[in-house]
């Protein structure tokens, strides 16, 4: 019979290069110990990259640098936990701000908030995703995870404090939103912020 880590290395060689992978997606391939020691061996040889504890990566390669893996992108990750646990994100504060190019501030958290449980995952040296709790709905509405984000970004900015440099990039983004998104997402909005929207 085909070994657990045969099966587990199989498999991943099969994705597509970019995905995440989680011990909990090879549940069928061997018990928890078999698929966990497979996994660790497969990050050693290179195939695949840890970056979190029981989260994986099959990187895509930077062909201009001699076949460097390429790591993920922390929202990357961040909604990749969010589909494997069936809950809602949102990005907030500063995290938000870089995400849309309206700050070039970082922080060593990228903070989320969410209608699933509260907590920290360690991703690298010093760095992590938050996942903050939060009972507002209206905040985890939205169709578009494009307008969701600027809305909170522009939340972390406040009302009247937005310079006309950060009002020309959310304008450039808003012409990436469709109509109907805006329509179905409007009555979520903040007052002010709606109408700062509708202006641009």
């Amino acid at each position: 019979m085909e070994s657990a880590g045969n099966k587990i290395e199989n498999n991943i060689k099969r994705q597509r290069r970019g995905k995440l992978l989680f011990a909990s997606d090879f549940a069928l391939c061997g018990n928890t110990e078999a698929v966990f020691k497979a996994l660790q061996r497969l990050h050693k040889s290179g195939l695949i990259m840890r970056v979190a504890h029981g989260i994986y990566y099959y990187p895509k390669k930077d062909m201009k640098y001699g076949n460097t893996p390429i790591p993920p992108a922390i929202d990357e990750i961040a909604y990749g936990i969010a589909k494997r646990d069936k809950i809602r994100i949102v990005p907030t504060g500063t995290y938000a701000l870089n995400t849309l190019g309206l700050s070039t501030q970082v922080q060593a958290n990228a903070v989320f908030i969410t209608d699933g449980a509260p907590r920290r995952i360690t991703v690298g040296k010093g760095k992590g995703i938050l996942f903050k709790h939060t009972s507002e709905a209206r905040s985890l509405a939205y169709k578009s995870r494009l307008l969701m984000l600027i809305v909170s970004a522009l939340r972390e900015i406040g009302e009247g404090k937005a310079t006309p440099q950060q009002l020309e990039i959310i304008k450039s983004h808003l012409s990436n939103i469709s109509q109907k998104e805006l329509g179905a997402d409007i009555q979520l909005m903040p007052l002010w912020i709606r109408k700062l929207l509708l202006s641009l």
